[in-house]
């Protein structure tokens, strides 16, 4: 599998766009289009989404080999975990593949105490219901501590996070809308 910087060049080229064009579209700079093409920096969740939308993809593109066929049934040895923005927050991909797919959904762990930096905002929805620990979930401005046992569903336009705010590890299932622009 490509690495996620060399699909984002390849993307690029094989559709004729400039780093400038490519920031225009993503709101990004050109500058840290390049560094993210070389592999020179890292990238944040948010950022690969404005990429993905830019190429009007599924953000999954970018974490999964290139496979036409369908796929239903995804069995335990099929669920990698991958990490984004930090070691800390891992995820595992537990959502079929075929065409016109409309949910992702995500195993996440958070470790003791893990926040993110920045806000999240975007088209669909979605849906966290905690099965370890507890999260705090930042929503429009709102803040919500949601226990194991509890969920939370919310549409994505509104500006969101999520952290741990607790000593001890947390876990989700994460279920959202893939809309395509």
């Amino acid at each position: 599998m490509a690495d996620i910087h060399e699909k984002i060049r390849s993307l690029r080229n094989e559709r004729g766009l400039t780093l400038k064009e490519l920031a225009e579209l993503t709101g990004l700079s050109a500058g840290f289009l390049s560094m993210i093409e070389r592999g020179s920096s890292s990238l944040a969740i948010t950022s690969l989404k404005k990429i993905a939308d830019a190429f009007n993809l599924d953000i999954t593109y970018f974490f999964e080999s290139p496979n036409p066929n369908r796929k239903f049934h995804v069995e335990k040895a099929d669920q990698k975990k991958f990490w984004i923005d930090t070691p800390d927050n891992g995820f595992v991909k537990l959502s079929g593949q075929f065409a016109n797919r409309g949910l992702e959904s995500l195993f996440v762990t958070l470790k003791p105490n893990q926040q993110k930096e920045y806000d999240d905002s975007h088209a669909g929805e979605e849906f966290y219901y905690i099965l370890e620990g507890v999260v705090r979930f930042t929503v429009d401005g709102e803040k919500f501590d949601v226990q194991k046992g509890e969920s939370i569903h919310f549409p994505s336009k509104l500006p969101h996070d999520y952290e741990n705010p607790t000593d001890e590890e947390a876990s989700m299932l994460c279920v959202m809308t893939q809309l395509l622009f």
